[in-house]
C-alpha cells in the first residue's frame, strides 16, 4: 500500500496506479490512466471503486465529456506532476472544484514535494502522494507555517477581509 497524506494525515491509501495500459484492471481500488479509465467504463469486471488519473498535458474536459454520468462519482482523481516546476495540474484541480463541483478525493501525484503541498490545497487538493525519498510527516508538519490566505481559493471561498 502507498502512503499518502490526506485531509492533513498520513494514511495508507486502498488505491493501486496502474501505469500499464495492458495491467489486468479488473481489480478493485485501481487508479486507471485516463485513456484506459474511459475505454473500461461500462465493460465488464470493471469496480465502482475505480479511479482515475491525468497526466499534465491532459484536460479535464476530456474527463468529462468521455465520461459524462460516471466521473463526478469517481473516489479518487489524481493529477500527474511530472515535474516539480509543472503546474498545470494545478488548474485542473481548481476547475474540478470550483467549475465542475467535484467533492471526491482530488490527489497530486508525481513530483510532488512538501514546498508545493500548500499552494496544492489552495488549489483544490486534499490528497497528496509525496515523491520518492520525502517524507509525508515532515511535508504535514510543513503545511502548518501557514496560518491564513488573503484570497479566495477552492477552499476557502471568502477572502480573508470578510472572515474578520
Amino acid at each position: 500500500m502507498t502512503r499518502i497524506i490526506k485531509d492533513g494525515a498520513v494514511r495508507e491509501s486502498p488505491f493501486e496506479m496502474v501505469l500499464d495500459a495492458t495491467a489486468d484492471i479488473t481489480s478493485p481500488n485501481l487508479i486507471l490512466p485516463l485513456e484506459l479509465y474511459l475505454a473500461s467504463r461500462g465493460t465488464q469486471g470493471i469496480h465502482r471503486d475505480t479511479g482515475v488519473w491525468l497526466d499534465s498535458d491532459e484536460a479535464v474536459e476530456s474527463l468529462i465529456e468521455g465520461d459524462p454520468e460516471g466521473w463526478s462519482n469517481c473516489p479518487v482523481i489524481a493529477l500527474n506532476f511530472p515535474a516539480f516546476n509543472d503546474g498545470r495540474a494545478l488548474s485542473s484541480a481548481n476547475l474540478l472544484r470550483r467549475k465542475y463541483g467535484f467533492s471526491g478525493e482530488i490527489r497530486a501525484v508525481g513530483d510532488v514535494r512538501r514546498d508545493q503541498l500548500e499552494q496544492m490545497m489552495r488549489c483544490g487538493f486534499n490528497a497528496f502522494q509525496m515523491a520518492e525519498g520525502h517524507d509525508p510527516e515532515a511535508a504535514i508538519a510543513g503545511l502548518k507555517s501557514f496560518s491564513e490566505n488573503y484570497q479566495i481559493t477552492a477552499d476557502r471561498q471568502e477572502p480573508l477581509f470578510r472572515r474578520r
